[in-house]
């Protein structure tokens, strides 16, 4: 027994003054390249009912990929559906409404243009004196009874336009309605969390599902002001991730944040915990994600290498080397 304890605490001895002579006997980096620790996190994107009501299906699982407008879930729409059917009724009515008024307005338009030829008849039979005075006014009044009617006919019609416009209006925003229970995915990426259920009722605003968008995965790191300060957007990095540490995966700075701020914890760096460091974040390229898309992992640890130096050159180790 007390064999066994000697052998299994050689065996730790060993294995120590190994990881000892690896870690001492790295490579030591060139100057300008400096190192931190960080993980990998991506965009989260968090999709919601526009419409209050019950779910009626939640089509994904979490983990499964979606692309740009692929239906996610459905709230129930008996209700705008009816509604829908009941719109759709007025706006017939309304449109038959305005063709009777427009053709009511079209016979006061024939009436006023008889009524303006007989009153032009009567005013030269008048100048004439073939006709008395009397005849003369009632064919004035008469044109003016006529204006006067054409002219309700046209507000009428008109009034009732309006409110086939607005009868359609109505419906073009309960159509909105209806569109927005077909909650679709608003860009390609993989389902994070499925947060709701078939049955479930929810508010406006009630999240249903929470997507990752694989486009934007990143490394954020944090970096002392004399190493923060020399950076520039675009400028070089390298992440060697903890699952797979043979590879060196390519990346660029996409931000430096304009104020320092204290280091997380889960942060592990030389200097004290509490001291100032800038956020920056390490992005990898858009088109190395879209061909790698189904390993993408987020919450993966690994080590990142910045540039900090435009004259700095890349360790052969760092070489860049894709799965």
């Amino acid at each position: 027994m007390r064999r066994q304890k000697y052998i299994v605490l050689l065996v730790i001895v060993i294995a120590s003054v190994a990881a000892g002579a690896w870690w001492w006997s790295r490579p030591a980096l060139p100057d300008g390249i400096v190192t931190t620790n960080g993980r990998l996190e991506a965009t989260q994107i968090d999709v919601a009912t526009k419409v209050a009501g019950r779910v009626d299906e939640v089509l994904v699982q979490e983990g499964q990929m979606v692309a740009r407008g692929d239906l996610l879930a459905r709230i129930d729409s008996q209700q705008l559906v009816a509604k829908q059917a009941e719109l759709q009724s007025k706006v017939e009515q309304a449109l038959l409404a305005v063709e009777e008024a427009k053709a009511g307005a079209e016979q006061r338009q024939s009436q006023l243009t008889l009524a303006e030829s007989e009153l032009a008849r009567i005013q030269a039979l008048v100048a004439k004196k073939l006709l008395s005075q009397d005849k003369l006014d009632q064919a004035r009044a008469q044109f003016d009874s006529a204006t006067a009617a054409l002219k309700l006919a046209k507000a009428s019609t008109e009034r009732l336009q309006a409110s086939v416009n607005e009868a359609r209006a109505a419906q073009q925003e309960l159509q909105s309605l209806l569109d927005d229970t077909q909650i679709r995915a608003p860009g390609n990426g993989r389902v994070q969390y499925k947060l709701a259920q078939a049955g479930e009722v929810l508010a406006a605003g009630g999240r249903v599902v929470t997507l990752l968008d694989l486009s934007d995965v990143y490394m954020t790191v944090f970096l002392p002001a004399d190493v923060a300060g020399k950076l520039g957007i675009n400028d070089e990095a390298r992440l060697i991730l903890d699952p797979i540490p043979n590879y060196v995966v390519p990346a660029k700075v996409s931000f430096i944040a304009a104020d320092a701020q204290f280091t997380p914890k889960s942060v592990e760096t030389q200097d004290a915990r509490d001291s100032l460091m800038f956020r920056v974040k390490l992005a990898i390229d858009p088109a190395l994600l879209q061909k790698h898309q189904e390993k993408v992992k987020t919450g993966v640890r690994g080590m990142a290498y910045v540039r900090a130096s435009s004259d700095a050159q890349w360790p052969a180790s760092l070489t860049v080397n894709l799965p």
